[in-house]
This record gives C-alpha cells, structure tokens and sequence, in this order.
C-alpha cells in the first residue's frame, strides 16, 4: 500500500516537472517525427532482424534527443539521457539504460542528416533574398593539432582555423546561407568535409553553377579565372574583400587604398552576418567541440543532429 502510494505520488511529481508551454513544444517536436519518419526517415536506420520493431521507438529516441537538446540545452548525450530520465519517465516509461540510449543515438545519424535537410529546404522564411548567398566555414573540433586522431579516421583529417590561429584534427562546416537583411542569414545549403578542405573547392563542386547569383566571402574564395567562368555561363558572382597583390608598387597601393577599402568594408558588412548564424548555433549547440565523440557514427550525430536540433523551432 504505501509502495503503491509513493509511486502514484511519483508520478504525480514527474507529470508537473515540465511547465505547460514545453509540453506543448514536447509533443510538436513528437507529432512532427512522427509524421515524417515512415515516409522519408525510417528507411535511413530500418532493420533486418527480429528486433525491427522495438518497443522504445527510433521516434522517441530523435524526440528526446532534439527536445532536450533546443529547448533545455542539455548538450551531452549523457546530460540528455539523465535529463529524459529525471523529467520525462512519465512520457517515455520505457526509456533503456545510457549505454542502450547512446547505441540507438548512434544508429540514427543518417536520419538525422536527412531531417536537417529537411528543415532548411523546407522552412526558408519569406524575407530571404534568394539572389545573394554569403558563405564561410566553420571548424568542428575533434582533437588539437599537437595530438594524434583516434575518432572517425576515415572522416577527419587536420587543418588550420585562421581565426583561431590553431591546428586541429575534425571536420569543416561550410554553409551556404541566404541573406536577410537586419537578421540571421538562413542556411540554404550544408556541405561537411575532412578539416583540409579548401573553402574555394568546396564552392567550385557545389555552388558554382548556381544561376544569376551573388556571392559573399571572405579572401580565400577569391579567384579571378572562377569569376570570369561564373558571370560567363551562370550570370553569377563572388564578392570579396580586396586582397592585396604581391610586389605591387607602394604607389598603386596608395592610390587605390581608400576605394578598396570602402569596397571590403561593404562587402565585409554582409558577409559577417554568416559568422554571427555560427556563433548562434555554437551557443544553441555547441557543435564546434566534439571531443567527446569516440566513434563516426557519434560525430556525424554531433554534427547533423545539433543541426537538426538548432532549427527544429522552426515547425512551432
């Protein structure tokens, strides 16, 4: 009797740990997996075996995981699972151990990539200017320079962050985003590379092609021949800052100093806005640091489902 009473007393507790308005995001974030995953999730993480249909659901795992993540800002799947299992037992009873937890994350990160997806193509807000693009990179950081990798080998390699003046071993980030003036640019296409990737490539394989176009970058996407090629087939363009010219006369630097720079402050002034999405989702996030990460699996989670995570509010 008193056992039966101190259950029903816990239950009671469990149930009004969350505030009525997180209910609500709880079961949107829910109802919206839901709908998606058999039509356009369940075949990236199906499986052939007697276990295919288990009784604590891959939509339960991604809804807890996005849930936890955006709108408690637990960061760590460790942080998430013990959240999940303080506050949320009467909404998922059958929540598995966190080792169990942490396998099931894992096996999920291919769907995860596909539902970013989704969410940027379809949740561009109306005052995007589709006609210019600014573009940068941003390093995810699964080891320093000076040690030697042992996570996710045969995706990571070492590369160099200017900004933070530092070798690393990880991944890059590059985005493309749609400008919006006095807000966040919004994503409109993500690419992941090993770290040594160069910027200026990864626009040449994806985004060159794209039609009647402007592009703002920073320095390393500054390549004359390109230019010419895209205002030639694609009625496109890259602006960026005016990079200096090696052994160029002092005089000609002189004479052209005050046009150029009021050409790189303009250009500089619509680029940064890329820089200010990064800092946003790194705060809602933390996607930057993937130390913890110990298998490939883990880090495409890490980076894909942090994604996910950061424009999930897109669907209230």
């Amino acid at each position: 009797m008193g056992i039966s009473i101190l259950m029903d007393i816990s239950h009671f507790i469990s149930l009004i740990m969350i505030p009525k308005a997180k209910e609500l995001k709880l079961i949107s974030i829910y109802l919206y997996i839901c709908d998606i995953f058999d039509s356009r999730l369940k075949g990236t993480c199906q499986r052939f075996s007697n276990n295919s249909n288990p009784d604590f659901t891959d939509q339960e795992v991604m809804t807890i995981y996005l849930y936890a993540m955006n709108v408690e800002q637990r960061l760590k799947i460790k942080q998430i699972h013990q959240y999940a299992n303080d506050y949320l037992r009467s909404w998922f009873p059958l929540l598995p151990s966190y080792e169990a937890f942490n396998v099931r994350i894992n096996r999920l990160s291919e769907a995860f990539r596909i539902l970013s997806e989704i969410l940027l193509s379809e949740n561009c807000p109306p005052d995007c200017d589709l006609n210019t693009s600014v573009m940068d990179s941003l390093p995810i950081i699964t080891c320093s320079g000076k040690r030697s990798p042992s996570v996710a080998k045969e995706i990571t390699d070492k590369g160099y962050c200017s900004s933070k003046s530092m070798y690393y071993y990880g991944l890059k980030l590059h985005a493309l985003a749609f400008h919006r003036p006095d807000h966040l640019p919004f994503p409109e296409s993500i690419v992941v590379t090993p770290a040594s990737e160069n910027d200026l490539n990864v626009h040449k394989q994806n985004w060159c092609d794209i039609p009647n176009r402007s592009f703002f970058g920073d320095k390393i996407y500054r390549d004359a021949e390109l230019s010419k090629d895209m205002a030639r087939i694609s009625n496109s363009r890259i602006l960026t800052p005016v990079k200096a010219v090696k052994n160029q006369a002092q005089v000609l630097i002189q004479r052209d100093k005050a046009a150029n720079d009021l050409y790189s402050r303009a250009v500089s002034a619509i680029r940064q806005s890329i820089e200010s999405l990064f800092n946003w989702i790194i705060e809602k996030t933390d996607i930057q640091r993937a130390s913890k990460v110990r298998s490939t699996r883990g880090l495409l989670v890490h980076v894909f489902g942090r994604i996910a995570a950061a424009f999930i509010f897109l669907i209230f």
